[in-house]
């Protein structure tokens, strides 16, 4: 079975980071965009809610920019590529063997508590994700390609803040 076999190795981190050059650099050529996931999955949401409630997402301007009247919040390059990262990320799993679920924690911690926690850091990112106007990979991947200042900053904040907080949580690791 494809599930049970042994992994194989990671790829070498220095081809790896090349290839994500290369990615990036056909993002911006293709879609005239570098990569990001915070803005694609703001417009599945919206598409969600397009569902339920119409006529909100066309009476609130940030949400109708996206959906809304004769738009379609789906018709983005962004979408596709979200799409094709999770397609993608999966094949990949299943193809070297890593496919399977786990949790993992450090010994001092219950699978419960991690999955809050995981939950909780999600919720933090995903909101200082729009605060920012991009996530981690937008603002700094994106963005530093293009020599961004703001893209830098943020970066730089993203790593002084997660360095302040570890010694708060590293009993979840530890």
């Amino acid at each position: 079975m494809i599930f049970s076999r042994k992994p194989k190795e990671y790829i070498n981190p220095y081809l790896g980071g090349t290839l994500l050059g290369v990615v990036l650099f056909l993002a911006f050529y293709i879609t005239g965009n570098g990569l990001g996931a915070s803005g694609a999955i703001n417009r599945v949401m919206v598409a969600i809610l397009e569902l339920f409630a119409p006529s909100h997402v066309d009476h609130v301007g940030y949400l109708a920019h996206m959906g809304g009247g004769t738009s379609f919040s789906l018709e983005n390059s962004g979408v596709a590529m979200l799409l094709g990262t999770i397609l993608g990320g999966f094949a990949s799993g299943l193809f070297n063997g890593r496919v399977k679920v786990e949790i993992r924690k450090g010994p001092s911690i219950t699978p419960r508590t991690r999955i809050i926690m995981a939950l909780l850091g999600g919720l933090v990112m995903g909101y200082g994700a729009r605060l920012a106007r991009g996530c981690t990979s937008g603002q700094a991947l994106s963005g530093g390609a293009v020599l961004s200042v703001g893209s830098f900053a943020f970066m730089f904040s993203i790593f002084i803040g997660a360095y302040a907080l570890a010694y708060f949580v590293r009993r979840l690791w530890n």
